[in-house]
């Protein structure tokens, strides 16, 4: 058997198991990354409001509000935040971690997306996605799912 033909199966198996989620996980899942791609996707821009620049419209609202009250705690918490220490304003919080984010490369900023987006769906599931599942399924859902729909 090949790599690409293993590697392929293993793709299918993770699929099924994504298939069988109940749909509130499914949506905790994509917001995961969404919001890690708005700010992967997020340069300068001349939004008054990072938070909401970053955060999709068409999420419910109190996952909205959640993500606005816990975003820069989960930056701050990543380390990504470390240069603005003394920050307690939200937006400020986000907004050098956007910046510390925008200096980094390769495979660290990688490696910190991936890990927010994890987090960020772990948020939006209130709890129901475990960081091991999330790990796999988030790298799944990003490169068959939401790439292939951008």
């Amino acid at each position: 058997m090949s790599l690409k033909t293993f590697l392929t199966k293993i793709w299918a198996g993770i699929e099924s198991l994504f298939d069988g989620f109940p749909a509130e996980l499914k949506t905790a899942i994509h917001i995961g990354v969404v919001v890690t791609e708005n700010i992967k996707n997020f340069v300068d821009s001349p939004a008054a409001d990072i938070l909401t620049a970053i955060i999709p419209g068409d999420i419910d609202d109190e996952i909205k509000d959640w993500l606005r009250a816990k975003l820069p705690e989960i930056l701050t918490e990543l380390k990504l935040a470390d240069s603005c220490a003394g920050m307690t304003d939200p937006q400020q919080i986000t907004v050098c971690a956007v910046k510390v984010l925008q200096g980094l490369g390769g495979d660290v900023k990688s490696a910190f997306l991936h890990n927010l987006s994890i987090f960020v769906a772990q948020v939006a599931s209130n709890g129901a996605l475990t960081w091991a599942d999330g790990v796999t399924i988030m790298q799944w859902y990003y490169e068959n799912v939401y790439k292939t729909a951008a």
